[in-house]
């Protein structure tokens, strides 16, 4: 070998780290898009503001997932609210600017504006350069999809129980994507055949105002986890809090609770319980290491709560009680929130 050769040295594989960041329902009501009119002096919308706060520990993360509950009306139709839901294309705004990467769709209302809403959605995100799992505008885009996060290889995907008895935009089942075990497990093999390391899958289910697991997510989680091709399970819908834990090794976030939303806690029939203006963002590193093993840390939650009487801010519970220059209503709210939480989450949340 020559003098001035150098023999090639072998470079030993490192460990692959990425962070994320999921949070729960993005439920944008008419009041609420109606303050978002007035934050655009009624020349639009504007939802910006209302994420605000939260937007530092969104954007801190290398993976932010969202949850937009309910499709955008199409741009020649009018808006709607409860119980079949069209939305301001402009929350997608908002949601990129909040730094969002990705949003899970499949939800009970994801049929409510039939195709053209479907499609006005993910133009929507498309434009915003969110991307996203659990609508579709053709079979295709239903299938399972890889993406890269800090040079880890990660698939996402999203489900949702029902459709509100609403039949499938078009008659088109693979407009979204319902709750089927083998379906599932079927996507999850799928997305490991195109090269994913980490799996994650976000669950629309369980029942709305309450805080336990139904005996069906538990089930559910179980079947799904029993192969170990799920790393993370990501659940939405009660409308409030609810615990996570480990099944087979994964961890299963049943729910995130609203994280933006206006759900009437004033005498209806019945009313919401105040947990609807309780939600969290919960945040976990995930290693994948050289010999290819994956380990998604304890989570950790970070509890929210949407300030009504702010202009629907999503307001950071721990951080903004220690904010004397609040009025005293808002941090008698914010501790009443908290002690709700932790009555759920208290194990998963940092002092």
């Amino acid at each position: 070998m020559p003098a001035s050769t150098v023999a090639p040295t072998s470079v030993p594989s490192r460990d692959q780290q990425f962070t994320i960041a999921v949070s729960g329902d993005i439920l944008p009501h008419s009041r609420l898009w109606r303050g978002a009119a007035e934050n655009a002096a009624n020349t639009g919308y504007d939802f910006r503001p209302m994420f605000e706060l939260v937007k530092p520990t969104i954007s801190s993360v290398d993976l932010a997932i969202c949850h937009l509950e309910t499709p955008i009306a199409p741009a020649d139709e009018k808006l709607s609210t409860y119980p079949f839901f069209g939305v301001p294309a402009q929350i997608t705004d908002a949601i990129a600017d909040a730094g969002f990467d990705r949003c899970s769709l499949a939800s009970n209302h994801a049929m409510d504006r039939g195709v053209k809403g479907i499609d006005a959605t993910l133009a929507a995100l498309d434009r915003n350069g969110v991307s996203h799992a659990g609508m579709a505008r053709n079979p295709e885009e239903i299938e399972p999809k890889i993406f890269q996060v800090n040079g880890v290889q990660v698939a996402h995907l999203s489900y949702t129980f029902s459709y509100n008895g609403l039949p499938a935009a078009g008659g088109q089942a693979w407009r979204s994507a319902l709750i089927n075990p083998e379906r599932i497990i079927r996507d999850t093999r799928k997305a490991k055949t195109l090269g994913a390391q980490v799996v994650l899958v976000s669950m629309h289910w369980g029942n709305e105002r309450e805080w336990a697991p139904t005996g069906y997510q538990r089930r559910i989680a179980d079947e799904i986890t029993r192969d170990g091709d799920i790393d993370l399970i990501i659940g939405s819908h009660a409308h409030v809090l609810q615990p996570i834990e480990k099944i087979n090794g994964t961890w299963v976030i049943y729910g995130l609770g609203n994280f933006l939303s206006d759900m009437p806690t004033t005498p209806k029939d019945p009313p919401w319980p105040a947990s609807t203006q309780d939600g969290a963002i919960v945040t976990a590193s995930v290693t994948v290491s050289q010999g290819g093993e994956i380990v998604v840390a304890q989570p950790v939650v970070t509890p929210t709560w949407v300030d009504k009487n702010a202009g629907w801010q999503i307001r950071l519970v721990q951080a903004d009680l220690e904010n004397q220059d609040l009025p005293v209503t808002t941090r008698t709210a914010l501790y009443q929130s908290l002690r709700r939480t932790k009555k759920v989450l208290a194990d998963f949340i940092a002092d």
